[in-house]
């Protein structure tokens, strides 16, 4: 009976630790769903930032641009750039909203996580941050980018695109298709473990003080906000640029 008991002990104590979470969240309930409400309330502040900004900069346009025009078509020049160098002088043009939009997304989505005094605003359970704080947020973005490079080379090249699996040598399909989907891997973790990453070294030293007083950590999560949104769009764009060009 005692021994009996004991194993109950620790099924019951397995299973109370195969129950913790990392963490809490808030959730939202939609039907028979249910959605991380913080994720939603921050994307939806990156969306607004993302429409007001160039409405707001573009409201009286300059031939000889100044100011915030000024800024908004240097931030475009550097875009097509990125893409030019990544796509080709040929393809480039058509690929420049898509990688604008997903370098944009993810630099301001970055940004709104650390830098912003999110701790203000006070929740039922967890607290807001950045929506590349999440994997199912930069599971969604890679796989986007997959959908977008598998579409433009076959869309590009035709029939021919299939031939780049036999390519160098025609026992290498399994391995050449293989790397197709396991391309958004690296791309989702990557962002989401630095953005995470940077999140909880910010929030280690910010935690003792008030919400709206910086701190010397946060310059350091500015900074690598904007590199892993260049890392991604220009991964994004040189996947596309592989996809779309031919093998002689």
């Amino acid at each position: 009976m005692h021994i009996e008991q004991l194993r109950i002990d620790e099924i019951d104590g397995s299973y109370q630790v195969s129950s913790v979470e990392v963490g809490q969240h808030f959730y939202w309930q939609i039907g028979e769903f249910q959605v991380h409400a913080q994720v939603i309330i921050t994307s939806w502040v990156v969306i607004a930032l993302l429409l007001a900004l160039p409405a707001a900069a573009t409201r009286n346009l300059q031939a000889i641009p100044t100011g915030s025009q000024n800024f908004i078509e240097y931030v475009l020049e550097s875009i097509r750039d990125l893409t030019r160098t990544q796509v080709g002088e040929e393809e480039y043009r058509p690929r420049v909203p898509f990688i604008g939009t997903m370098f944009l997304s993810i630099f301001v989505s970055n940004w709104s996580g650390a830098p912003f005094p999110w701790r203000i605003i006070q929740l039922p359970h967890g607290e807001l941050a950045a929506p590349t704080n999440d994997i199912n947020t930069t599971v969604a973005l890679a796989l986007l980018t997959s959908v977008a490079y598998s579409y433009a080379g076959p869309h590009k090249r035709g029939f021919s695109y299939s031939g780049k699996y036999i390519q160098p040598t025609p026992v290498l399909p399994p391995i050449n298709i293989s790397e197709d989907f396991t391309k958004p891997l690296p791309l989702s973790f990557r962002l989401f473990g630095n953005i995470l990453a940077d999140e909880l070294v910010v929030a280690v030293p910010v935690s003792p003080v008030p919400p709206i007083v910086p701190v010397p950590t946060m310059p350091l999560g500015s900074f690598t906000s904007a590199i892993q949104a260049l890392i991604f769009a220009t991964l994004a764009a040189a996947y596309t640029g592989e996809s779309t060009e031919g093998h002689h």
